[in-house]
């Protein structure tokens, strides 16, 4: 049988742990599996595109599980009551191929993208930053804004969407989740760079845009890229990567998804999972400007599924339900059906 975890079991889970808790884990969790990194087989993700957004599916495994994600980015949902991304996963069993988790990925992916940002921030950032500013204040705001609040030491968030009523959407969560944060609005994005240790990009557009221009860089800056994700869609001028020491996930998707995609194909940049395990340098000077260009890993989900599967099972969350069919005899899948009838009139009587 398969667990399936739906919605509302990931909201009783951070119900019940409260989301700082659930963030810290998760960073462990996608930390413990980045520095082990060799052990896994990689691959992009496979991308079907449309005129209006994109559907993925994110596939990753070691010798014991598989996992994959589906994934879509539609800017234009929102206009017809759908979020931008909708996600779920499974966890499978290596040796048998038996899926045994079905979950939602929703929720689950803005959780598992701030704990990736904050990850890489550990590394990437100036050891004393204290401010940070967020351009998008869309769906993952608040998780990026609270995971750097209580996991980094953010102690202000200057905020700016092009969107005022986004702005106002997350100043309220935030004022409700995290009262010791100083929240400010902002007129622009340079307004809100300015001053800021940490710049977290994370719009939704699927566009080519250049929200961060070199103007607005200073000595010391870390810069956490989440928006720029898909081919055709980019958040950074192409010369702050030029000025910056850049890092990302998987090389091979980052260079066509990321703000990646505009630089040549001998431009140098650093896969996260060797920063941590030390194979590689993170920040090496207090005035070096660093890149997260984060477009989003199947690894991350695969620890994301582990997580929630290891906090179900402590919180008695989840329903078993028959997504194979249970045979009396393996060769006999016929018979499954042809039982159906049986079991519908004992059901009846």
């Amino acid at each position: 049988m398969t667990t399936l975890l739906t919605t509302r079991d990931i909201a009783r889970i951070v119900a019940t742990l409260g989301l700082p808790h659930v963030l810290a884990r998760m960073v462990d969790y996608i930390d413990a599996d980045f520095r082990r990194w060799p052990e896994f087989e990689k691959c992009a993700r496979l991308a079907s595109h449309s005129d209006v957004g994109v559907i993925e599916l994110m596939p990753v495994s070691d010798a014991r599980e598989y996992s994959f994600k589906y994934v879509n980015g539609h800017p234009k949902n929102t206009r017809e009551g759908l979020p931008t991304v909708m996600a779920f996963g499974v966890l499978a069993d290596v040796d048998t191929g038996k899926p045994t988790l079905l979950s939602e990925l929703t929720l689950t992916t803005a959780i598992r993208t701030a704990a990736t940002s904050v990850l890489a921030a550990r590394v990437l950032a100036r050891k004393d930053a204290r401010t940070m500013a967020l351009i998008g204040n869309g769906a993952q705001s608040e998780f990026q804004a609270l995971a750097f609040h209580h996991l980094l030491g953010i102690e202000e968030v200057r905020l700016f969407d092009v969107d005022p009523a986004a702005t106002t959407k997350l100043a309220s969560h935030l004022a409700g989740a995290a009262p010791a944060l100083r929240v400010l609005r902002c007129a622009d994005t340079a307004g809100a760079v300015r001053g800021a240790d940490i710049v977290t990009t994370v719009t939704a557009d699927k566009t080519n845009a250049t929200i961060l221009t070199p103007d607005m860089l200073v000595p010391g800056m870390h810069i956490n890229g989440v928006g720029g994700d898909c081919p055709g869609k980019t958040e950074l001028h192409r010369e702050v990567l030029a000025r910056a020491s850049v890092f990302v996930e998987f090389e091979p998707q980052t260079r066509i998804e990321g703000d990646l995609q505009q630089m040549p194909a001998d431009f140098a940049v650093t896969e996260l999972w060797r920063v941590l395990t030390g194979a590689a340098p993170g920040r090496r000077r207090d005035d070096e400007i660093t890149v997260f260009d984060s477009v989003g890993f199947a690894l991350e989900d695969y620890s994301a599924l582990r997580l929630l599967r290891d906090c179900a099972g402590e919180l008695g969350l989840g329903e078993t339900i028959g997504l194979i069919p249970a045979l009396d005899d393996p060769k006999d899948l016929y018979g499954h059906l042809l039982a159906e009838p049986v079991r519908s009139r004992r059901r009846a009587a």
